[in-house]
């Protein structure tokens, strides 16, 4: 076989297994439909756990729930799945960034680092911010 022929086949390979992928709903990307989803699938985890607050990213595709006593629980979709953590301030470094309604969260756990999470609303980052501790630095240069 030559070589030409040869790289016909496996581009027209690679090329079919990307587009089946998509097609059977491989790169869709999940979102929270509100806090009850949010909680549902929070639950689902940790069905022991109570939620005092739910609060969502701008883009659903982070909720953030106040589990009470300092913890945090979350909800981030990655692909089309949803991970779940509880963490506590120890477990985070979080401060505002230089975007309205936005805060960094770096995390401990070497399984997922954590993100920028914008908010609809400066009030919920503001709260976040709160419910993460006070220790925690206000300058996005300080948590990278």
């Amino acid at each position: 076989m030559s070589l030409p022929v040869l790289v016909a086949i496996v581009a027209f390979g690679i090329a079919l297994s990307v587009a089946a992928v998509h097609f059977t709903g491989g790169s869709k990307t999940a979102t929270l439909a509100g806090a009850n989803q949010a909680l549902r699938r929070f639950a689902e985890d940790y069905p022991d756990e109570t939620a005092v607050t739910v609060r969502l990213t701008a883009d659903a595709k982070t909720a953030f729930i106040d589990l009470g006593r300092g913890r945090i629980g979350i909800v981030h979709g990655i692909g089309d799945r949803f991970l779940t953590r509880i963490v506590t301030p120890a477990d985070t470094k979080v401060c505002g960034a230089d975007e309205a309604h936005t805060i960094l969260v770096r995390l401990t756990d070497f399984t997922w680092k954590g993100g920028r999470f914008r908010f609809a609303s400066a009030a919920d980052a503001r709260a976040l911010l709160m419910a993460f501790g006070s220790h925690h630095s206000n300058s996005a240069g300080e948590a990278a």
